[in-house]
């Protein structure tokens, strides 16, 4: 589908965070816009919210299939509401969470801890919202 990046936008916010509430899904959408602006590393490559949300093995959403087997939680099949277009639209517009610096990447550890690095050493540890850990990039991450 040909979907904009608006709309693509609302849809991994719904499908990765609905469930974390306003400032979860802002998070998230945030991560996102922070890897299409970012001028350097392995992200610095990337302009546009479709080359960040499709590239390869990045958000399980924007995958119609893990380990062989269909996807059901994927972003084709999320229903939108007016809140997951408003906080697209926010973070399109340029805003993000003051508390989350400049993170590149979250997941759900599904437990109490967020780990310290995060996917390696090029991600530090910086805030926890709801279920999820976000991490900022370190100066490893512009060897990326």
């Amino acid at each position: 589908m040909a979907y904009s990046d608006l709309e693509l936008l609302a849809r991994i916010v719904k499908c990765e965070a609905g469930g974390e509430g306003l400032n979860g899904m802002r998070a998230v959408a945030s991560v996102v816009m922070n890897r299409v602006n970012i001028t350097y590393g392995e992200y610095g490559r990337l302009h546009t919210v479709r080359e960040v949300v499709f590239q390869p093995r990045q958000f399980v959403c924007a995958m119609e299939t893990v380990g062989g087997q269909y996807n059901a939680q994927n972003l084709y099949n999320m229903s939108l509401e007016q809140t997951h277009w408003d906080v697209a639209e926010w973070a399109m517009a340029g805003n993000r969470l003051t508390n989350l610096g400049f993170a590149l990447w979250f997941f759900n550890p599904y437990s109490p801890e967020c780990r310290p690095f995060f996917p390696s050493q090029v991600g530090e540890f910086a805030i926890r919202i709801g279920d999820h850990c976000f991490y900022n990039p370190t100066a490893a991450y512009a060897d990326t």
